[in-house]
């Protein structure tokens, strides 16, 4: 048996047709196949600890799409969480370069817009050299043309996307909203705490 606590956070609400209900909810679970103590979330939580929890091992996402990180205050690798089940750390980890079973913190990605998700990836740093637009999911940026394996910088125009380090949607993850630094990231380092290379060799739009 597990004890299931419910958070009662302030939740941002969406139209469906006739009725307004919840747009992010999220259950995590300190055991991995969604055993042990678990809370329902639907606002972000910055320490997992905090809520009494050790480490959050599965993850159940009912609504929504959210970015999980390594550590707390959303610093270190970041995971894409879309509508589903996770039972153990590997199903939501893209196949990371080394081993990461640490989920501490986490986050709604208000601005996901699958069908209008629009962002300009560039050649170099401060938005110069080549650039391509992009609006769908590519899982190989070279075999659409790309000129090589790294990106300078990128403008998110709307919506969100994830980027990964190798073809295939694998490898380290960067979340990139149309919210944060106003669209604007101008060199690799802005892509996140864990950024510690320019490649990019997959992007694909964030589901909502």
């Amino acid at each position: 048996m597990y004890r299931f606590n419910r958070s009662t956070m302030m939740q941002p609400m969406i139209n469906y047709g006739m009725g307004m209900a919840p747009f992010f909810k999220v259950t995590v679970f300190e055991q991995e196949h969604f055993q042990g103590k678990c809370q329902e979330f639907t606002s972000e939580c910055c320490n997992i600890q905090e809520c009494g929890f050790d480490n959050i091992r599965s993850i159940r996402v009912e609504s929504g799409s959210w970015v999980g990180y390594e550590h707390h205050d959303f610093q270190g690798q970041q995971f894409i969480l879309e509508r589903g089940e996770y039972p153990h750390w590997d199903a939501y980890s893209g196949n990371l370069s080394y081993h990461v079973e640490r989920l501490m913190s986490f986050r709604p990605v208000y601005c996901a817009s699958h069908q209008s998700s629009r962002m300009t990836i560039f050649e170099r740093e401060n938005f110069l050299g080549r650039c391509v637009e992009l609006c769908d999911d590519y899982p190989s940026l070279q075999a659409m043309g790309w000129c090589g394996p790294e990106v300078g910088s990128m403008h998110v125009q709307c919506g969100a996307f994830v980027c990964y380090e190798f073809p295939g949607y694998r490898g380290r993850q960067y979340i990139m909203e149309c919210e944060r630094h106003s669209g604007d990231f101008q060199h690799w380092r802005n892509w996140g705490s864990h950024s510690q290379t320019p490649q990019i060799q997959s992007i694909r739009r964030i589901q909502h």
